[in-house]
Parts: structure tokens; C-alpha cells; sequence
């Protein structure tokens, strides 16, 4: 049960930074231009989970609730992209290349396909 209140407390502080860092970008940045507050969560997410992964599991520096907070919860409410990258790195540390590059095509061209795919069934 404490996971799920764990989990619960790290999503509701990843969204509300995720929406902070979009409203922020609006202010810098004139609407109708390069998705910036996406790019900025999706690239500092997956910094940052890389971050808190080794802290955790290779160093222990952090308690393994912390992945709870900050692995599942806020970084899967901030950017699921960073979770995404992980997996990728994962995948070329053991040694298999190519499965990550296919992995990552595939994932990028599927999800954009089937974004563009639920746009137009739902208009």
C-alpha cells in the first residue's frame, strides 16, 4: 500500500512541474514554434531518471522507495519518454544494438503514427 502512495505522491508532483515547466516556456517562448516545453521535459527527464537509476541501483545512495517517488511517479507523470530512454540505453549497455535501434524507430514512428491515427478517428 505505501507504494501506491508513494507512486501517487512523485505523479502529482511530476504533472504539476511538467505543467509548470509548459507554462514557463509559453512566457520565453512566442506560441506556434518548436514544441520547447516538450523537448525541455522529454531531454531533462531523461537525464535525470539516468541520474536517479544509477544512484539507486548501482550506488545505493537513495533508499529503493525513492524509485517509487521519482522513478514510477514523477518521472512517469513528468515524460514517460524518460522511461523510453532508459529501456534504450538498457538494450545497447547489453550489448544489443540493433535491438535498440529498433526498438527506438519503432516506438517513434509508431507513436507519432498512432497519435496522427487518433486524431483523425476522433475528427
Amino acid at each position: 500500500m505505501l507504494q501506491y502512495l508513494l507512486i501517487a505522491l512523485g505523479g502529482a508532483s511530476g504533472a504539476l512541474s511538467r505543467y509548470g515547466v509548459a507554462r514557463f516556456c509559453q512566457l520565453v517562448v512566442p506560441p506556434n514554434h518548436w514544441p520547447v516545453a516538450t523537448f525541455a521535459v522529454n531531454v531533462t527527464g531523461s537525464a535525470l531518471i539516468g541520474v536517479v537509476y544509477v544512484l539507486i541501483t548501482e550506488r545505493g545512495s537513495l533508499h529503493s522507495d525513492w524509485r517509487y517517488v521519482l522513478m514510477v511517479g514523477f518521472f512517469g507523470a513528468f515524460t514517460t519518454f524518460s522511461t523510453f530512454s532508459l529501456e534504450s540505453v538498457a538494450m545497447l549497455e547489453a550489448g544489443r544494438p540493433l535491438l535498440a535501434l529498433g526498438y527506438m524507430f519503432t516506438t517513434l514512428t509508431t507513436c507519432v503514427l498512432a497519435c496522427w491515427l487518433g486524431i483523425i478517428a476522433t475528427r
